[in-house]
């Protein structure tokens, strides 16, 4: 009794301890409010954007000079119905955006889906409202739409073809039926045409629509994929990529090769089209992956711009329409991405990755640049994170997404003469959210085997025991770079206050930017021998591990890892390779088998290496590697995810089951691959941190 008593004063202070050495809770730093879809109005300077709070995904608008946030529609539920193609009209009375679906995935995007569970699935819907707010409508069923200059008409997709429905009336009816599935529809600068691609399989081609009395007219159809069609200024012309069609030679499948594009030029009246520029017959000037693909734009001066990797870095190019070289617009090692092309199409704004501190390599920082050259401009700058920049109507100032390592993203605006930027929305932020908690995570840097230099972020709370648990994240993508600061992305906003959840917890956290990713050079984002191919992006993962357990204030038997998606797949790769280092995982929507993604070729032909590159692909995969697999992991899917299928998670979990391994496991009915639902994303989030401190012990 007495050793009791003795004891009962240390167990107090150790609860008070933990009580007040974790100031915050997973709810609380998941509650950041994300932006999304910011547009700005052709005529007045205005700027709308789409809010996620908690859940509940509204549309905001604000007007220079005071640029206000004013909330114009009112959904009040946590149901996951995201909202994509936002847009002013013409005369930037109203807006039109889409309601449902899931735009992030690889399939299905514009099926219905139904994350919380509801009677019904919701349908994906086409919406507007006024600027004033209050009146938000639902006209019909569709999507992808877009607006006649006259005002009033929007044309949109349903399945695969072209309708159009009055914006007051609501009254949709079918435009015109062609085979495949059409997309990029754009109207001419005089709203009296209608452009578009027919994806139809082994080739797509370029049509106009210009009445139903007249037939489509296909532009230079070939037996090649042409795709992106843009207008000229002033409606004469077309813009449009031509890839290779069909299908090649059955050529090695372990070997990289170029992969060509060519941008075409056709006037419309003719039809007639030439060839107006190929691409160089190299890897680094194949086709593009970065965001926006070929960002292919019609500007000022019968300019053509467009995207190429061809100098090892994604840079923007410009040409004349008619003839003479390209000049390079932006020049240097850093990248350039989330483009977009000035209202008077005189200039581009973009993100880019650079700025005076060599850490802003792992920032963002909106640049511009004019479209008949000169020298490259940084609007902003320091150590936050700005990203997906777009012009105001008067061409003086620029709208933009901004972020810090505290505080996650909100709408702002900067004016180009004077660099003067403006921080908008900040009420918006949940009053409990705990910014002035969060830790500033430290850029390192360190080599992978083979001498690749691999960068990272270090989030650590000051002060705690002398050896701390560890814990390594690996993203998805897998082409994406984690920054030093919150995400321009809502999962990686998402994965970032996990980061600094774990920290709180008492965790040292290390997010690896592995090679596959974005923002260092080609040869990193392209690396040969990587993922099905051979997986050499592990040894980055490894080495990750190994720099983490090697620092001073790491229990290096305390080590854990958690990913999803691409992530996950690496995650169940390190369980599988090295439970060793790695001695618990949490496997979020992860790949497993690799060796499916090569279908036995049909007929006699195949790839000389076929049978060589499925042996590759099986043993790049996480279940070639079960057997060696000690490590307790968590494993976490959502059952209408249509980026990964669930059946990774399913046939993994049966292997286990039948080799009578332990697992823990958490499925999430009817949400995806983005926990849409915010309630979702919180357990999912608290069932992460959960599992690694229960095996870890911080």
């Amino acid at each position: 009794m007495k050793k009791i008593l003795m004891c009962l004063p240390f167990l107090f202070l150790g609860l008070i301890f933990r009580i007040y050495a974790q100031s915050f809770t997973m709810e609380q730093v998941s509650s950041f409010s994300f932006p999304s879809e910011l547009v700005t109005s052709k005529k007045g300077n205005k700027m709308a954007w789409a809010m996620n709070e908690k859940g509940l995904r509204n549309v905001y608008v604000a007007e220079a000079p005071d640029f206000n946030p004013k909330k114009v529609t009112s959904f009040d539920k946590d149901d996951g119905q995201e909202i994509s193609s936002l847009q002013f009209s013409p005369e930037g009375n109203w807006l039109l955006f889409v309601r449902g679906g899931e735009h992030g995935s690889n399939w299905d995007p514009n099926a219905g889906f139904n994350p919380a569970n509801n009677s019904n699935i919701p349908k994906v819907e086409i919406w507007t409202v006024s600027l004033e707010g209050g009146n938000a409508k639902a006209l019909t069923e569709g999507d992808y739409p877009t607006i006649s200059p006259d005002n009033k008409t929007i044309t949109f997709l349903k399945g695969g073809q072209v309708w159009t429905v009055d914006y007051q009336e609501g009254k949709a009816s079918q435009l015109f039926e062609a085979k495949g599935n059409m997309n990029a529809i754009a109207w001419s600068p005089d709203g009296k045409k209608l452009l578009f691609a027919a994806n139809r399989g082994t080739h797509s081609l370029i049509g106009i629509f210009s009445g139903s009395a007249n037939p489509i007219q296909w532009i230079a159809p070939s037996f090649s994929r042409d795709v992106s069609p843009r207008w000229s200024g002033d409606g004469q012309k077309i813009a449009f990529v031509r890839l290779p069609g069909g299908k090649g030679e059955a050529l090695p499948l372990l070997e990289p090769r170029h992969s060509p594009w060519e941008i075409w030029v056709a006037d419309v009246v003719t039809g007639i089209a030439s060839k107006r520029w190929k691409a160089p017959e190299t890897l680094r000037g194949s086709v593009p992956t970065t965001n926006g693909g070929f960002n292919l734009n019609w500007a000022a001066d019968d300019k053509i711009v467009y995207l190429s990797y061809e100098d090892g870095w994604p840079h923007l190019y410009a040409m004349n329409a008619d003839s003479g070289p390209s000049m390079q617009l932006t020049k240097g090692n850093f990248m350039v991405e989330h483009i977009s092309l000035s209202q008077d199409k005189k200039f581009l704004v973009f993100s880019a990755n650079t700025g005076p501190d060599k850490a802003d390599i792992d920032r963002r920082h909106i640049g511009m640049v004019a479209v008949n050259g000169g020298e490259m401009t940084l609007l902003t700058q320091g150590e936050g994170i700005e990203a997906i920049p777009t012009v105001f109507a008067d061409n003086k100032a620029v709208a933009y997404f901004s972020a810090t390592a505290n505080r996650s993203l909100l709408p702002s605006v900067v004016e180009i003469k004077s660099k003067k930027s403006r921080l908008l929305a900040e009420n918006l932020i949940p009053n409990d959210f705990p910014a002035k908690s969060l830790v500033v995570p430290k850029q390192v840097t360190f080599k992978s085997p083979d001498g690749l230099t691999v960068h990272g972020q270090l989030f650590e709370k000051e002060g705690g025991p002398t050896k701390k648990a560890a814990v390594l994240f690996v993203h998805g993508g897998p082409q994406r770079q984690m920054l030093l600061g919150w995400s321009y992305m809502d999962y990686y906003s998402n994965t970032y206050a996990v980061n600094q959840y774990l920290a709180e917890l008492g965790f040292v956290v290390l997010s690896v930017n592995f090679r596959l990713g974005i923002g260092y050079g080609y040869e990193f984002h392209k690396a040969p021998r990587t993922y099905w191919q051979g997986a050499e992006e592990y040894l980055d993962v490894k080495a990750a591990g190994e720099y983490l357990a090697d620092l001073p204030q790491v229990d290096k038997n305390r080590v854990g890892i958690y990913g999803g998606s691409y992530g996950g797949y690496l995650t169940a790769l390190a369980l599988g390779k090295d439970s060793g280092l790695f001695k618990v995982g949490v496997d979020i929507h992860g790949v497993h088998n690799l060796s499916g993604r090569l279908e036995m070729p049909e007929g006699y032909e195949k790839a000389p290496d076929y049978d060589e590159a499925v042996k590759t692909a099986w043993f790049s995969s996480p279940l070639a590697y079960i057997e060696t697999w000690t490590s307790p992991v968590l494993f976490i899917h959502g059952d209408d995810d249509r980026n990964v299928q669930v059946s990774q998670t399913t046939d993994l979990v049966r292997r286990f089951e039948e080799r009578k391994k332990p697992y823990e496991y958490l499925i999430i009915p009817g949400d995806s691959h983005h926990w849409m639902v915010f309630s979702n994303m919180v357990k999912v989030n608290s069932a992460t941190a959960d599992f690694l401190k229960k095996h870890l012990n911080p």
